[in-house]
């Protein structure tokens, strides 16, 4: 299964609450979130890297939960409520960085010490609150979260 096809399927089985639908359809259609780097030269520097960090979030935080907080193992269900909310917040996490990577280059010496470019990203925000936050008043702009999940 490739990254879009499995946040797909834990969107659609794990968030049920109102307007998880239009949130998912807006990702979808109006922005760059399954298509945009997680970082300009760090972690998921690169196309799509924003969706895998998000997947490797969500499956790093369920590991936790299941296993730290329920003694369980990460196959084992959780609870509805809590499934939800840890889809949520780890797929969402970094809901912050849609449109905000622009494509460029910069030049780098190569092993022979020519310089060559490459491609890379900038960072360009243009709406410059803090990570955290924008990516809550991003969600909150579909759907409700719980004053733990803010």
């Amino acid at each position: 299964m490739d990254r879009k096809a499995e946040f797909l399927k834990i969107w659609t089985e794990r968030v049920q609450r109102d307007y998880a639908d239009a949130l998912l359809a807006w990702l979808e259609r109006e922005t760059d979130f399954f298509e945009a780097p997680a970082s300009t030269r760090h972690h998921g520097a690169h196309p799509g890297g924003l969706l895998e960090h998000s997947l490797n979030v969500y499956h790093r935080l369920r590991a936790i939960v299941c296993v730290e907080t329920y003694g369980a193992t990460t196959s084992d269900l959780l609870a509805e409520d809590v499934e939800e909310t840890v889809a949520v917040l780890a797929l969402l996490h970094d809901v912050c960085k849609i449109g905000c990577y622009k494509s460029g280059t910069r030049n780098v010496k190569n092993a022979d010490g020519k310089w060559e470019s490459v491609p890379t990203f900038r960072f360009e925000d243009p709406l410059p609150y803090g990570h955290g936050e924008k990516s809550v008043y991003i969600i909150s702009g579909f759907m409700r979260l719980t004053r733990e999940e803010a």
